[in-house]
């Protein structure tokens, strides 16, 4: 080996081995609750960094591609817009970035496939055509599986938060506080731990403090998390407010029902574990089983056969 091709092996490795713990520093910091929560309290303090000059243009530039992409199902659209707005991306031109952006991809990853595969040579032309559709494709329905998977997450997150926020709340309309002033209270107390649903609750707070009706503002609640349990949460509170019972009371028996239909939740999925493992087992487990149990009498009895 020569001294030129020990250098370029050893750069390389230095290389791959810095990278790699750039990314593992990267994913641990990430992970780190520390982390998270320095870097929400950071955007909650500085609402302005979480939309940089540059960031801001962009969207600008994507919004006038899309305008010329839309899709003309008023349907398609209509859904699009929905998961959007659930997925917290509440901007009038969120549509059309989104649009722009999926085009984008459209249009530069086939186009990246084709002038990087000109570097295989063992690549022919019938092979590079295909690839270049299926890439295409992905880039189609790559962006939409990306938006529900984040409205996925983004309810997982507000129903996670939700019976802290539940419990907080009875806590404080119990001690005497009003409906709006325990809102307020709950959303102060969720910012850093739950900052989601925190936001949906500051929001439901400025809407009741800027004269819009209480019931409206709740309702507005549940059209922006599109969570089941909030909607239950609404429907009682909205009832409790119209026949003027008593607040305390119902969201101590609404809390007393949530933690029951948790529990069974917790129990079906409980329930589901031994139909989920069957695949495992039969795929992961049972052949390697059948190999270290088997393999060695059905090797000895081949030897013996064999002679």
């Amino acid at each position: 080996m020569t001294p030129t091709l020990v250098l370029v092996v050893g750069l390389l490795g230095a290389a791959a081995f810095l990278s790699t713990w750039v990314i593992a520093s990267w994913l641990a910091n990430i992970r780190d609750p520390a982390y998270r929560r320095l870097a929400s309290m950071s955007q909650i303090e500085h609402p302005g960094a979480a939309l940089p000059t540059v960031t801001a243009k962009w969207i600008e530039r994507l919004s006038s591609l899309g305008s010329w992409l839309l899709p003309g199902s008023k349907i398609e659209q209509a859904r699009i817009e929905r998961l959007l707005f659930l997925g917290g991306f509440r901007e009038p031109s969120a549509s059309l970035a989104f649009f722009g952006t999926k085009t984008m991809f459209l249009l530069l990853l086939p186009l990246g496939w084709l002038i990087a595969s000109g570097w295989l040579p063992a690549l022919v032309r019938t092979q590079r055509w295909p690839i270049a559709v299926l890439v295409a494709f992905l880039a189609l329905i790559g962006p939409n599986r990306w938006l529900e998977r984040r409205v996925a997450r983004r309810q997982r997150r507000l129903r996670d938060g939700f019976p802290d926020a539940l419990d907080m709340l009875v806590i404080c309309v119990e001690a005497g506080l009003g409906l709006t002033s325990a809102i307020a209270r709950v959303a102060e107390e969720l910012q850093y731990t739950h900052p989601d649903l925190a936001a949906e609750l500051e929001i439901v707070n400025a809407e009741m403090r800027a004269g819009v009706d209480r019931e409206v503002a709740l309702n507005n609640l549940n059209v922006r998390t599109g969570l089941r349990e909030i909607r239950g949460l609404v429907t009682l509170l909205v009832q409790t407010l119209r026949f003027g019972t008593g607040i305390a009371d119902s969201l101590r028996v609404y809390s007393a029902e949530f933690r029951d239909q948790r529990m069974q939740a917790a129990e079906e999925r409980a329930g589901k574990i031994g139909t989920k493992l069957i695949f495992p087992l039969i795929f992961c487990e049972f052949p390697g089983f059948f190999v270290i149990a088997v393999g060695p009498a059905a090797l000895r009895l081949m030897e013996v056969f064999g002679k």
